[in-house]
């Protein structure tokens, strides 16, 4: 299924490709709603150029969606990102348009030359700031570095105020609506879990990247993935949110259970959490959505984890949640343990080995021999209590 350019603005085009089927990104990431490709053409008075490209596989819909505008020229290839779902069509543009050149920064030019075996001689190199003029149109490149690549950029299109942001802002979501308009729940829940599972171990340059552009005057911010956001300020003000370093009164529970142990305590913590009104987020690893997950670990002031032993350690599939859990860095305060075992074990010292990015306070964690007895749930019970004091600490409860 395509759908023929569409014009954001005079002159200004979407020639991207929606992804109704894929289920799969990265290989990890479950897409619910699909994803999209989101490239631009702008044609003016003497320049035509083309932000980013699409994915290998949309190839086909990017070429007839510019023969659709009946385009005879491209004189320049913006490359915003080197990654492939973004990238992975510039050789074939470059074989149709052949005198068109790969306008990127010096990084991402190394990186597309090593990707895409592009030869050096159809590079045009930028510096951060430098503009490059289309005529009536001036279009100004902004690196943005580590959303979430370290070569990535934006481009702004001075005269029509459009921010070009690739993934920054970025949501997968495929949609037949070009524009988020007054759909903004759907749009900022698509973000967010965009967020969570793509750009959150990189909160802090995200920060920095936030004060180089959130000061221009912009009408339209239009990223490569998902919808264009016709408010910028709905946008914007959510990733001050998450990127904030502030949390909410919420504990993030990941467990698992092999003979009902481990479960009998996760639910005794869930029931006293809840009698102290901080809210529960749990989450079985065997059954568990990794984006769901994520969304939770963005504003969650504690998280505890419950594993059952399993060959003197944690259980394996605890141990692939632990090194996600580390390798989004999430701005979590507090973190606890939960582990039952009977004949010996070094679960919770495994686990604690496993959170060296997460600058967390450790709370003291529970350890279970066999099945829960009446002491071992009073132990849940002063968890609970011991969380609930942490969040009044730092003002959350």
């Amino acid at each position: 299924m395509s759908m023929s350019a569409r014009e954001i603005k005079k002159g200004v085009f979407h020639v991207g490709a929606q992804d109704w089927d894929r289920e799969l990104f990265d290989e990890l990431i479950p897409l619910s709603e699909g994803t999209s490709y989101n490239s631009y053409f702008i044609t003016d008075s003497d320049k035509n150029a083309l932000i980013d490209t699409v994915d290998p596989t949309k190839t086909s819909i990017l070429v007839e969606n510019l023969k659709g505008l009946k385009v005879d020229k491209i004189d320049y290839i913006v490359s915003q990102h080197a990654e492939q779902d973004h990238s992975g069509s510039i050789p074939k543009i470059l074989e149709l348009y052949p005198q068109a050149k790969v306008v990127t920064n010096a990084k991402c030019k190394e990186f597309l030359k090593s990707l895409l075996l592009i030869d050096e001689s159809k590079f045009v190199t930028v510096n951060d700031g430098e503009e490059i003029s289309l005529g009536n149109k001036t279009l100004k490149f902004i690196f943005t570095p580590w959303v979430h690549w370290p070569e990535t950029m934006s481009t702004y299109l001075k005269e029509d105020k459009i921010l070009f942001t690739c993934d920054f802002f970025g949501s997968h979501v495929a949609s037949s609506e070009l524009f988020v308009g007054e759909r903004t729940d759907r749009a900022l829940e698509g973000a967010k879990r965009y967020y969570a599972e793509i750009m959150m171990p990189f909160r802090s340059p995200i920060r920095s990247n936030l004060k180089k552009i959130e000061n221009l005057d912009v009408d339209l911010i239009a990223p490569s993935h998902g919808q264009v956001y016709d408010k910028p300020e709905l946008i914007f003000e959510a990733y001050r949110k998450w990127t904030s370093d502030e949390v909410q009164n919420k504990v993030t529970i990941i467990y698992l259970s092999m003979h009902g142990s481990t479960v009998k305590m996760v639910e005794r913590l869930i029931d006293d959490l809840v009698k102290l009104n901080i809210v529960v987020e749990p989450f079985n690893v065997v059954t568990m959505d990794v984006g769901k997950l994520a969304i939770s670990l963005v504003d969650s002031a504690t998280v505890v984890m419950a594993t059952p032993t399993m060959l003197v350690g944690m259980h394996p599939s605890m141990a692939y949640a632990a090194y996600l859990f580390n390798a989004l860095r999430p701005k979590t305060k507090f973190i606890s343990i939960i582990n039952s075992y009977n004949w010996g074990g070094q679960a919770i010292d495994q686990l604690k080995g496993m959170f060296s990015s997460v600058k967390a306070e450790v709370i003291d964690p529970v350890s279970v021999n066999g099945y829960p007895k009446v002491q071992d749930l009073d132990a849940i019970d002063k968890l609970a209590e011991k969380i609930l004091m942490k969040h009044k600490e730092i003002g959350v409860s």
